[in-house]
């Protein structure tokens, strides 16, 4: 199989980056926090889990039980992090250390509890003071994508909070994970643009997105978006989803290949346009929401609904090493049970936030709901590749026409040196449970049939655990 010379883990990459700033960027400051989290949606979990309201304990619970929400946790930094390949490969080290990472300062924020965004401080300051080096086969990509996203929404919870290093930790950001970030969405390991399925793509989009925001960075952010938008490689939201069909639905092109990296997708390209979105750039609803179409079809087809299925050939392999191809020709099988946790997000979005109909989102959301984190989905690195928690950080309050109808905008917020709504504020009126009577805070969308019963404030999650199966070496550089 594949074994591409690419660049160099830790490469610097000279004049790839696109010159176009997207049309729809925001123009002027950054908002803090503003990835995945914004300072209203911090006070609407700490305000709702005080009021006792569902699903909002029932996400809290899940967050409280992950041993790696403890404030007892401590960092085990190295200096050199392995994926794929080399001695030792210990990336497990640094992904467990990020999850603790950010479900502390997640649990600071619902408690004002310092002790955990201390813990959170003190984890994110230990890694930046010792990691120099990214490495391994060019599963190196795969850890500098999703490890980069994850850290650097971490370390936003905590900005600003006293004793966090931010200015060390945004030179690791820049130094260590943004290189090759950026090398694989310019570069491709040297390989031809399809080799590396769609996956590949949306983690190094996300961990640019992410470090832009991170450090004020314009021209990270834009080049983020503009490959969302235009990017030849197989991430980019066009390649991503090809076909779009009559009945509202859009394929996604590694339904064809399994479930499992199919769902990674739909996470990854929901964790870009819900960053994008707090910074006021609208991807959701680009090019007629053409991820709502293709997330609406990843949904039913893993309930085990019938979708339609183009055939999609890739070319494989890189010049002058070996090439060949691989057709798809139907959407692969799939288990109804197997579960991430990124459906809470897409769901709310679409039909919370934006007062749209999308039945097989709200079904599959309230099905999985409460959504856990790192830690809950399997002992492997497909357990963590999602920061999770959705049905507590993402349910929301049904947008009123007007609301529903606007453009994002970001919101400037504070400098991070205290939760945003700890529980010892007064919870306003919107700390009562969200909706009318009958309202049915688990089914987001307006066409669901109520689905969420918390019986004893938790409910269990349906189904098992989502084991991406093990990787021999000879599949690794081939497109995860």
């Amino acid at each position: 199989m594949l074994k591409i010379a690419g660049a160099a883990a830790g490469a610097t990459v000279a004049g790839t980056a696109l010159a176009a700033a997207p049309a729809t960027a925001a123009d002027g400051a950054f908002a803090h926090p503003g990835m995945l989290h914004t300072r209203a949606d911090l006070h609407r979990m700490a305000t709702q889990v005080k009021a006792g309201a569902e699903p909002y304990t029932a996400g809290f619970a899940r967050l409280t039980a992950n041993r790696h929400a403890q404030s007892t946790w401590t960092a085990n930094p190295q200096a050199t992090v392995y994926r794929g390949s080399g001695t030792p490969e210990n990336y497990a080290t640094l992904y467990n250390d990020i999850h603790a990472a950010y479900q502390n300062a997640l649990r600071w924020h619902v408690t004002g509890d310092t002790a955990h965004a201390d813990t959170a401080r003190d984890i994110l300051n230990a890694w930046s003071a010792r990691l120099t080096r990214l490495d391994g086969s060019a599963d190196r990509f795969l850890a500098s994508g999703l490890y980069g996203y994850q850290f650097a929404n971490a370390a936003e919870l905590v900005r600003g909070h006293d004793g966090f290093e931010l200015a060390r930790f945004q030179k690791m950001m820049l130094d260590v994970f943004h290189p090759l970030s950026e090398d694989f969405l310019a570069h491709h390991n040297g390989s031809y643009i399809t080799n590396y399925w769609a996956n590949w793509d949306l983690t190094n989009i996300a961990s640019v997105l992410a470090i832009g925001i991170l450090c004020d960075d314009r021209a990270k952010v834009d080049r983020a978006v503009e490959y969302f938008k235009h990017g030849a490689g197989m991430g980019s939201v066009k390649n991503a989803i090809p076909v779009v069909y009559a009945d509202g639905l859009a394929e996604w092109v590694e339904a064809g290949r399994d479930q499992g990296h199919a769902l990674l997708g739909v996470g990854l390209m929901g964790t870009i346009c819900e960053m994008a979105w707090n910074q006021g750039i609208d991807l959701y609803g680009y090019d007629d929401s053409r991820f709502l179409k293709g997330a609406q079809y990843v949904a039913k087809w893993s309930l085990g609904g019938d979708v339609p299925y183009t055939s999609y050939t890739r070319k494989k392999g890189a010049p002058g090493i070996w090439s060949g191809s691989e057709t798809a020709s139907a959407a692969a099988a799939v288990d109804p049970a197997m579960a991430r946790p990124i459906w809470a997000m897409i769901a709310n979005h679409y039909t919370r936030r934006r007062g749209l109909d999308a039945p097989h989102l709200t079904k599959i959301a309230a099905r999985f709901a409460p959504e856990g984190g790192g830690g809950d989905y399997g002992p492997n690195s497909g357990g963590y590749d999602q920061l999770g928690f959705g049905t507590l950080a993402f349910t929301r309050p049904r947008a009123t026409a007007a609301e529903a109808t606007a453009a994002p905008k970001p919101t400037a917020g504070g400098s991070g040196t205290s939760p945003s709504g700890a529980a010892s504020a007064t919870p306003s009126s919107s700390a009562s449970p969200l909706g009318g009577k009958g309202d049915d805070l688990a089914a987001t969308g307006s066409s669901d049939l109520p689905a969420w019963t918390a019986a004893t404030g938790v409910a269990a999650l349906a189904g098992g655990f989502l084991l991406l199966r093990r990787r021999g070496r000879a599949r690794r550089d081939t497109g995860e």
